[in-house]
């Protein structure tokens, strides 16, 4: 496996529809932030889904995810989510995702571990354009 310390920021907003009845980030959204920073990051690398899908007849799902929640995001909140890639095999991608709100609080930690699949559902290499863009 190559070490890869490629780091990637998105930004968002809570809105109302992301918070519970107490404006408190209801917990599984934060799956649909880091979803999205993870989206955003592959496109900042000249991929995207649909891509990988039609040319290179795959996708990349999430295999392992573990999250720890340490401070409340809240209504109207401006988030940052940091992607750190960890590790890249020719199957795998291991990352980090910690949620920060403006005054830098970290409020969650996620270590995610995707798996490149064929459009079976079963094991594939990542394409190769991908896992040399991953590897810089």
């Amino acid at each position: 496996m190559a070490n890869n310390k490629k780091n990637f920021i998105f930004k968002t907003k809570v809105y109302y529809e992301d918070t519970d009845a107490g404006g408190i980030v209801y917990h599984a959204n934060y799956l649909k932030f880091f979803e999205r920073a993870r989206t955003e990051f592959i496109y900042s690398l000249g991929f995207n889904h649909k891509l990988l899908k039609e040319k290179y007849n795959s996708t990349i799902i999430v295999h392992k995810f573990n999250i720890v929640y340490r401070k409340p995001a809240l209504f109207e909140d401006d988030l940052m989510i940091i992607t750190i890639v960890k590790n890249v095999s020719k199957l795998r991608i291991e990352m980090f995702q910690n949620a920060f709100n403006k005054k830098k609080d970290l409020l969650t930690e996620a270590f995610v571990e995707l798996v490149n699949v064929n459009i079976k559902g079963k094991p594939t290499s990542l394409p190769k354009e991908l896992f040399d863009q991953l590897n810089k």
